[in-house]
């Protein structure tokens, strides 16, 4: 298993007024969110574990897309990663971004 955490600076806060969501779930080729709003509007926090070893070049580019196209900022982001491919984890970031926005 290996724990990867990424921290971002970001310019503003994330839209909308939810607290927490949890989106996907855990299983072959997927993954699960749990998003919290408990930081500062100015970072961005994303924890990882993963069964998938060696790849944390790939994550951290992921993220650093991610985080460039969606501004997350206050956004605390738990992932239990279950070997999903890029294009899905990127899928299940921007679902958990949309969830947080929408109204209670």
């Amino acid at each position: 298993m290996e724990t990867l955490t990424f921290h971002h600076k970001m310019l503003k806060r994330a839209a909308g007024s939810k607290e927490l969501t949890i989106n996907g779930v855990v299983a072959s080729g997927n993954l699960e969110v749990l998003t919290e709003r408990v930081l500062h509007d100015s970072e961005c926090i994303v924890d990882i574990k993963t069964a998938a070893n060696g790849f944390g070049e790939v994550w951290a580019a992921v993220i650093d897309d991610f985080v460039e196209r969606y501004n997350p900022g206050g956004l605390k982001f738990s992932i239990n990663d279950g070997g999903a491919s890029p294009d899905i984890v990127m899928l299940r970031l921007a679902q958990a971004v949309r969830l947080m926005e929408d109204a209670e």
